[in-house]
């Protein structure tokens, strides 16, 4: 069943697709969905042990395609690389992946117009911090539960407004997110969810994770003038 039917009005409907992304000589599977007009897109970046199929990240993903912005969940590495614990680590090889993923919807016509964010968890919020900071052409990031501090010195080249979203159960997080917070540049914000642990299990952290996440995205995936 479609989880977005088109609307009473008859407005057409969500648009999803399996896509198929190009990095180097490895190809990365991925699931695009596009709503009617959406005013943005962002390319998830999942923390390590997890995937395009994060029961996590697709839910936030759901809550964004909701309020009109497109998402692009897609696996930064293959099967057999994610085997490797230093690949699932590679911060430099994950915001590369990342960035082929950023280009590769750049190219296509339908999405070339559409500003870009990133939303980043775990280790993977470190990788799109270090991807944005590269890359002028990203407008927003949204980190939960991320490792930001393991973007290092490139935290101060990030010039994508960045919210950092940790839970408030999830001590040791919360202190390198304030380190990485501290080093950040750019437009900021750090949010502490009460109770919430490291994943964000406990009833209604997720649900509010996505509310800040839609509002941060909504805010600033703005075609520049």
């Amino acid at each position: 069943m479609n989880p977005h039917p088109p609307s009473a009005a008859g407005d057409a409907a969500i648009r999803e697709q399996q896509v198929s992304i190009l990095s180097g000589s490895k190809r990365l599977e991925g699931n695009l969905t596009v709503p009617p007009e959406a005013s943005g897109l962002v390319l998830f970046a999942h923390g390590s042990g997890s995937s395009r199929l994060s029961p996590r990240n697709v839910a936030v993903a759901r809550t964004l395609n909701d309020a009109g912005i497109g998402t692009l969940l897609f696996d930064l590495l293959t099967e057999g690389e994610a085997a490797s614990r230093s690949n699932v680590f590679d911060l430099g090889l994950l915001a590369e992946r990342l960035d082929a993923g950023a280009r590769w919807c750049r190219a296509r016509a339908e999405l070339a117009s559409l500003p870009q964010g990133y939303f980043g968890a775990s280790t993977g919020a470190g990788a799109a911090l270090v991807a944005a900071a590269g890359d002028s052409a990203i407008h927003a990031v949204v980190s939960r539960g991320g490792r930001p501090d393991l973007a290092g010195e490139h935290l101060s080249l990030v010039k994508a407004p960045t919210l950092l979203i940790v839970g408030g159960a999830d001590a040791p997080v919360i202190g390198l997110n304030e380190q990485a917070l501290s080093a950040l540049t750019c437009v900021k914000s750090l949010v502490i969810i009460p109770g919430a642990t490291h994943l964000f299990e406990e009833p209604g952290t997720l649900e509010e994770v996505s509310r800040l996440a839609s509002g941060w995205f909504t805010k600033y995936l703005r075609r520049r003038q």
